[in-house]
């Protein structure tokens, strides 16, 4: 509780100081958790981008890693944000993800997907932090205190070496 505590005084007071957040001052408490590898990545993804979809295929494979799924759907996809609060609204967010992510939610309609209040307000907070981290484009990547922007595979593969 109390590291809890002094991890949200640091990241406000980073966010104070510099106006923008660095890896090491995101809350990832308010993040989806995929994987448990030694490797960390920092991810800032909309449902969707191609691009996005994209980088989550790749990473599905990589066992080294433990990603940190923070949701930034872009207003020039107008299904994203409805996806998003359905990924947050589940018990299983992992499996939703990955459902979303590969396609098999597309021809549902978005307006009637079921969400819950505790996955709206989930969303908003992850939009949140994505705006406070300066995070204005998707598929961003926190890495090994550098900033990907786009899935450019060979910086990735750079930073976290091949599978």
């Amino acid at each position: 509780m109390i590291q809890r505590l002094l991890c949200t005084l640091i990241l406000l007071a980073g966010l104070l100081v510099s106006g923008t957040a660095s890896a090491s001052t995101i809350d990832l408490s308010k993040a989806l958790v995929i994987g448990n590898g030694p490797k960390k990545v920092i991810e800032f993804t909309d449902p969707d981008c191609p691009f996005c979809r994209k980088a989550s295929a790749y990473f599905h494979n990589r066992r080294d890693i433990t990603r940190y799924v923070f949701f930034n759907p872009l207003a020039m996809h107008p299904h994203a944000r409805p996806k998003v609060q359905y990924i947050l609204s589940s018990p299983d967010k992992a499996q939703l993800y990955h459902d979303v992510m590969s396609g098999m939610v597309d021809r549902m309609d978005a307006k009637n997907l079921p969400v819950s209040a505790a996955g709206v307000k989930l969303q908003e907070e992850q939009q949140a932090i994505a705006k406070k981290a300066g995070v204005d484009s998707t598929p961003t990547f926190m890495i090994m205190g550098r900033i990907i922007e786009g899935f450019d595979l060979p910086k990735i593969e750079e930073l976290l070496g091949k599978p």
